[in-house]
């Protein structure tokens, strides 16, 4: 099962009281790898992330789940059913500026996890193919 959807959104304040900023992920090298993560569990990788790259509206992602686990079978059931359709992703501040919001401006991005309560509304999957 492949998706696509937005791991994160620029210019919106999350649940956590930070907003991310244009160009705070900045270019990913070619064959960059990142996990694909169930819930933020580094136990559960749930399959492969194919593409990340930073565009206008935020994080852009491409992943494709495995059911060769028992997490990615989960993660593949929830989807599919719509169950679950957050996209997040695990990270190191690089650089920041402000408080109350914190205006983050330069991140390294160790993840991207399947969730059920994303920091931010608008990142989700957006298409599913392969369900």
């Amino acid at each position: 099962m492949r998706f696509a959807g937005y791991a994160a959104i620029f210019d919106r304040i999350d649940k956590g009281g930070d907003i991310i900023r244009p160009g705070a992920f900045g270019d990913f090298p070619e064959g960059k790898s990142l996990p694909l993560l169930w819930q933020h569990d580094p136990m559960r990788r749930i399959g492969r992330v194919d593409f990340v790259r930073e565009d206008r509206r935020g994080l852009r992602v491409i992943g494709t789940l495995s059911t060769a686990t028992r997490a990615g079978r989960e993660a593949a059931a929830m989807l599919s059913r719509a169950a679950v359709k957050g996209l997040s992703f695990g990270y190191r501040v690089k650089r920041a500026a402000g408080d109350k919001p914190r205006e983050l401006l330069d991140l390294d991005v160790a993840e991207i996890s399947l969730v059920t309560f994303p920091m931010q509304t608008y990142a989700k999957v957006h298409i599913i193919s392969g369900a």
